[in-house]
């Protein structure tokens, strides 16, 4: 068989074995191994190594895109010192992801701008690094879609679309109280997720203020019995990002102004063409 045959066939193959980095790597792998005197074993040693890391982060970049994060922010840029409240050390434990492994669930509780978000975030990306299914919801985000595929008649569908993940975020609960119908439906999801998913819920509310969201005192105890059996909790009840920024930012605007409506003192003389003040 002749060279330029043999390469065409290779290639076919390797595109029908869907082995796109080993179709884009055999040559130049083949000529460092020509330099470098390694066997045929090496080669393709060092061809199926590129293959796996190289499908491992393509899989790693499908469960991110699947994830549907709000935003991608990890653990480096969550400012403890601004947020002693949280437990540093629970949430770097929880970074290892063996929370998820044992069907537990995580509850962030705090303030308004407070990095809830950010830790939901941070976690969510973890274990979407770590090979995990992951989705992420706002809670009102997730009622919506339940009610509206509960009349299209796909809630079913729905629900056993979101127990193929392993881990569920459902993120800001407080902020809209449910009609009879979202809360239902949103104790159904907490339900079934019941020691076979693990969830991840952020709120601003205490659980003695849960049933001004869900209305009904016994649902609303029905499901935090539920979500809290095994559950770590984090609390998050420090200063607000955003207004503290904001004060920030007011401050250096009044600094700004304060400088340029400054004037030079009265019997001052100002050479401007000379560039001196006498």
């Amino acid at each position: 068989m002749s060279e330029g045959k043999a390469t065409v066939l290779l290639e076919h193959h390797l595109q029908a074995l869907r082995l796109p980095t080993m179709l884009r790597e055999y040559a130049p792998v083949a000529a460092a191994c020509t330099t470098d005197k390694a066997d045929y074993a090496s080669y393709l040693l060092r061809l199926t190594e590129r293959e796996l890391l190289d499908r491992e982060r393509r899989a790693a970049d499908r469960r991110l895109k699947a994830a549907r994060l709000p935003v991608m922010k990890t653990l480096d840029t969550f400012e403890f010192a601004a947020q002693p409240s949280v437990n540093q050390t629970l949430v770097r434990e929880l970074m290892r992801g063996e929370y998820i492994t044992k069907h537990e669930n995580v509850l962030i509780v705090g303030n308004s701008g407070t990095g809830k978000t950010h830790l939901a975030t941070a976690l969510a990306f973890a274990a979407c690094a770590q090979g995990r299914k992951v989705r992420f919801w706002t809670v009102t985000q997730l009622v919506r879609q339940l009610l509206e595929s509960r009349e299209d008649r796909s809630l079913q569908r729905l629900l056993t679309q979101l127990e193929r993940h392993h881990l569920l975020v459902l993120d800001e609960l407080g902020y809209v109280p449910f009609t009879k119908a979202g809360a239902e439906l949103l104790f159904e999801v907490v339900s079934r997720a019941y020691e076979r998913q693990s969830l991840l819920v952020t709120t601003n509310l205490p659980f003695e203020e849960w049933t001004e969201v869900f209305g009904s005192q016994r649902l609303t105890g029905a499901l935090l019995d539920r979500l809290t059996h095994r559950v770590h909790i984090l609390e998050a009840n420090g200063d607000s990002y955003r207004l503290k920024e904001a004060k920030k930012e007011r401050k250096r605007t009044r600094s700004r102004t304060k400088t340029s409506d400054q004037t030079p003192e009265e019997g001052v003389e100002t050479t401007t063409d000379r560039g001196i003040i006498t």
